[in-house]
Protein backbone atom coordinates (compact mmCIF):
# COMPACT_ATOMS: atom_id res chain seq x y z
CA UNK A 1 0.00 0.00 0.00
CA UNK A 2 2.98 2.08 0.62
CA UNK A 3 3.85 1.97 -2.99
CA UNK A 4 0.52 2.60 -4.16
CA UNK A 5 0.84 6.00 -2.15
CA UNK A 6 4.31 6.78 -3.11
CA UNK A 7 2.95 6.25 -7.05
CA UNK A 8 -0.20 8.85 -6.63
CA UNK A 9 1.85 11.41 -4.38
CA UNK A 10 4.38 11.68 -7.58
CA UNK A 11 1.69 11.73 -9.82
CA UNK A 12 0.54 15.38 -9.30
CA UNK A 13 -2.79 13.89 -7.43
CA UNK A 14 -5.62 14.46 -9.74
CA UNK A 15 -3.53 12.12 -12.64
CA UNK A 16 -4.80 14.56 -15.22
CA UNK A 17 -1.50 15.78 -17.43
CA UNK A 18 -1.18 19.67 -18.24
CA UNK A 19 -0.63 20.98 -21.52
CA UNK A 20 1.94 23.26 -21.90
CA UNK A 21 1.73 26.12 -23.93
CA UNK A 22 3.38 27.20 -26.88
CA UNK A 23 5.95 29.25 -27.33
CA UNK A 24 5.05 32.73 -28.28
CA UNK A 25 6.71 33.98 -31.42
CA UNK A 26 9.22 36.97 -30.27
CA UNK A 27 7.89 40.12 -31.34
CA UNK A 28 11.08 42.68 -30.91
CA UNK A 29 13.90 42.91 -33.68
CA UNK A 30 17.15 41.83 -32.45
CA UNK A 31 19.54 44.98 -33.61
CA UNK A 32 22.67 43.52 -32.37
CA UNK A 33 23.53 42.04 -35.39
CA UNK A 34 22.95 45.02 -37.80
CA UNK A 35 25.63 46.35 -35.14
CA UNK A 36 27.95 44.48 -35.50
CA UNK A 37 28.09 44.73 -39.55
CA UNK A 38 27.59 48.81 -38.36
CA UNK A 39 30.74 48.67 -36.30
CA UNK A 40 33.00 46.72 -38.72
CA UNK A 41 32.13 48.47 -41.58
CA UNK A 42 33.24 51.99 -39.74
CA UNK A 43 36.24 50.03 -39.07
CA UNK A 44 37.19 49.08 -42.30
CA UNK A 45 36.35 52.86 -43.98
CA UNK A 46 38.46 54.14 -40.98
CA UNK A 47 41.63 51.78 -42.14
CA UNK A 48 40.53 52.38 -45.77
CA UNK A 49 40.58 56.02 -45.72
CA UNK A 50 44.12 57.52 -45.17
CA UNK A 51 44.96 54.71 -48.15
CA UNK A 52 43.10 56.65 -50.57
CA UNK A 53 45.70 59.51 -50.99
CA UNK A 54 47.90 59.69 -53.62
CA UNK A 55 51.76 59.93 -51.92
CA UNK A 56 54.13 62.17 -51.70
CA UNK A 57 53.12 65.92 -50.41
CA UNK A 58 53.63 68.54 -52.96
CA UNK A 59 52.57 71.88 -52.78
CA UNK A 60 50.38 72.16 -56.27
CA UNK A 61 49.92 75.70 -58.38
CA UNK A 62 46.75 76.89 -57.96
CA UNK A 63 44.39 76.78 -60.96
CA UNK A 64 40.68 77.16 -62.12
CA UNK A 65 40.67 73.88 -63.76
CA UNK A 66 38.00 71.25 -63.27
CA UNK A 67 38.55 68.15 -61.42
CA UNK A 68 40.20 64.78 -63.29
CA UNK A 69 37.93 62.31 -64.79
CA UNK A 70 37.68 58.94 -63.00
CA UNK A 71 38.73 55.96 -64.93
CA UNK A 72 38.79 52.51 -64.52
CA UNK A 73 42.36 51.81 -64.14
CA UNK A 74 44.29 53.57 -61.23
CA UNK A 75 45.82 56.65 -62.30
CA UNK A 76 49.73 56.78 -62.74
CA UNK A 77 51.00 59.79 -61.36
CA UNK A 78 54.64 61.10 -61.53
CA UNK A 79 55.30 63.44 -58.78
CA UNK A 80 58.06 66.37 -59.23
CA UNK A 81 59.14 67.75 -55.61
CA UNK A 82 60.63 70.90 -55.12
CA UNK A 83 63.95 69.43 -54.61
CA UNK A 84 64.03 67.73 -58.41
CA UNK A 85 62.77 63.90 -56.76
CA UNK A 86 61.05 62.12 -59.17
CA UNK A 87 58.64 59.60 -57.85
CA UNK A 88 56.59 56.97 -59.41
CA UNK A 89 52.94 56.56 -57.55
CA UNK A 90 55.15 56.48 -54.51
CA UNK A 91 58.46 54.79 -55.04
CA UNK A 92 61.20 57.11 -55.96
CA UNK A 93 62.61 56.67 -58.89
CA UNK A 94 66.02 58.37 -60.70
CA UNK A 95 66.20 59.61 -63.57
CA UNK A 96 68.14 57.69 -65.83
CA UNK A 97 65.86 54.60 -64.64
CA UNK A 98 62.61 56.63 -64.97
CA UNK A 99 62.72 55.60 -69.13
CA UNK A 100 62.88 52.05 -68.81
CA UNK A 101 60.22 51.57 -65.73
CA UNK A 102 57.56 53.59 -67.38
CA UNK A 103 57.60 51.66 -70.47
CA UNK A 104 57.32 48.30 -68.11
CA UNK A 105 54.21 50.37 -66.67
CA UNK A 106 52.97 50.81 -70.32
CA UNK A 107 53.14 47.90 -71.87
CA UNK A 108 50.91 46.61 -68.83
CA UNK A 109 48.00 49.27 -69.09
CA UNK A 110 45.63 50.07 -71.87
CA UNK A 111 45.89 53.75 -71.60
CA UNK A 112 48.93 55.98 -72.10
CA UNK A 113 47.54 58.56 -69.99
CA UNK A 114 49.73 59.60 -67.08
CA UNK A 115 49.63 62.46 -64.76
CA UNK A 116 52.31 65.05 -63.52
CA UNK A 117 52.37 66.31 -60.32
CA UNK A 118 54.94 69.01 -60.03
CA UNK A 119 55.80 71.25 -56.83
CA UNK A 120 54.81 74.67 -57.26
CA UNK A 121 58.16 75.63 -56.44
CA UNK A 122 60.10 73.28 -58.84
CA UNK A 123 60.67 75.57 -62.13
CA UNK A 124 59.43 75.48 -65.38
CA UNK A 125 62.74 73.66 -67.25
CA UNK A 126 62.26 70.45 -64.53
CA UNK A 127 58.79 69.92 -65.49
CA UNK A 128 59.99 70.46 -69.36
CA UNK A 129 62.33 68.04 -68.59
CA UNK A 130 60.16 65.27 -66.66
CA UNK A 131 57.35 65.73 -69.56
CA UNK A 132 60.21 64.83 -72.46
CA UNK A 133 60.60 61.98 -70.44
CA UNK A 134 57.09 60.85 -70.17
CA UNK A 135 56.82 61.44 -73.79
CA UNK A 136 60.32 59.27 -74.72
CA UNK A 137 58.99 56.48 -72.41
CA UNK A 138 55.53 56.10 -74.79
CA UNK A 139 53.03 58.56 -72.71
CA UNK A 140 51.31 60.62 -75.32
CA UNK A 141 48.25 61.49 -72.82
CA UNK A 142 50.08 63.59 -70.19
CA UNK A 143 47.92 65.40 -67.98
CA UNK A 144 48.85 67.98 -65.12
CA UNK A 145 47.60 67.97 -62.00
CA UNK A 146 46.85 71.34 -60.38
CA UNK A 147 45.23 72.09 -57.13
CA UNK A 148 41.95 74.23 -58.20
CA UNK A 149 41.46 77.53 -56.18
CA UNK A 150 38.06 79.66 -55.76
CA UNK A 151 38.49 82.79 -57.78
CA UNK A 152 37.72 85.59 -55.04
CA UNK A 153 36.70 88.70 -56.03
CA UNK A 154 39.53 91.03 -54.65
CA UNK A 155 42.63 88.79 -56.18
CA UNK A 156 44.08 90.56 -59.36
CA UNK A 157 45.92 88.17 -61.71
CA UNK A 158 48.08 91.05 -63.48
CA UNK A 159 50.97 93.14 -62.51
CA UNK A 160 50.36 96.70 -61.19
CA UNK A 161 52.12 99.52 -63.50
Amino acid sequence: MAAGVMKQASGGGSGHRRRRRRAQPMSEINVTPLVDVMLVLLIVFMVAAPLMTVGVPVKLPKTEASALPTDQEEPLTVTLTASGEITLQKTVVPRDQLVDKLRAVLAERKSDRIYLRADAASSWDAVAQVMGILNAAGFSNIGLVTDTATHSAGSTTGSGG
